[in-house]
């Protein structure tokens, strides 16, 4: 994973182009085989490229000799890469409604942002980074359930909270939040109501 946090950064990765080779790039190859496959000029696929690597999202992995000049071979640094959320503008005021859809996106960008920082340290330091998560989806009748299912779920949660935490233990943080669910298409630009 790589975690970006600075407009800068953001701003190479998100070219289409860019993108593209990144795409390209989870294997290795060359400026060449890459404008070969693009159907783009050499040049401008290594000017591409330089600026990749100047931003630390792609690494040399060989040169070698070709027809008298070096040919480098180039990968991803990264699979996944990650934005931190404040980068696109400023975090909006905090909201403290627990039922508001912007103090769950606040939560979850912070999530996020916490969860990325702390992967790539954990990465950097040859560690894996414990984590945990729980998913489900729950259809509610009527408006009120979801209130009642709240309550119900925090009781729930403090209850088993209280029987695991130890004082001279690691923190976890455990986030909760429910959002309603995408609809999925039965047909070809249908959705399931």
């Amino acid at each position: 994973m790589k975690y970006l946090d600075e407009p800068d950064q953001v701003r190479v990765a998100l070219s289409p182009i860019r993108r593209r080779l990144l795409e390209l790039l989870r294997e290795p190859s060359s400026a060449s085989r890459l404008a070969e496959e693009l159907d783009l000029p050499r040049q401008r696929v290594n000017y591409h490229l330089k600026e990749l690597e100047k931003a630390g999202l792609v690494e040399l992995v060989e040169e070698r000799q070709r027809r008298g000049f070096t040919e480098r071979v180039l990968r991803a640094s990264d699979a996944t890469l990650v934005v931190d959320p404040g980068v696109m503008g400023r975090a909006p005021e905090a909201v403290q409604d627990q039922y508001a859809a912007e103090h769950l996106i606040e939560v979850a960008a912070g999530t996020v942002r916490d969860v990325a920082r702390m992967q790539t340290r954990a990465g950097e330091a040859g560690q894996r980074l414990l984590t945990f998560t729980v998913e489900a989806e729950v259809r509610f009748a009527e408006p009120g359930d979801l209130h009642r299912f709240t309550e119900a779920l925090t009781e729930a949660v403090r209850q088993t909270v209280e029987t695991f935490d130890s004082p001279g233990g690691r923190p976890f943080r455990l986030i909760a939040g429910g959002h309603p669910a995408p609809r999925k298409p039965t047909t070809e630009g249908e959705t399931d109501d």
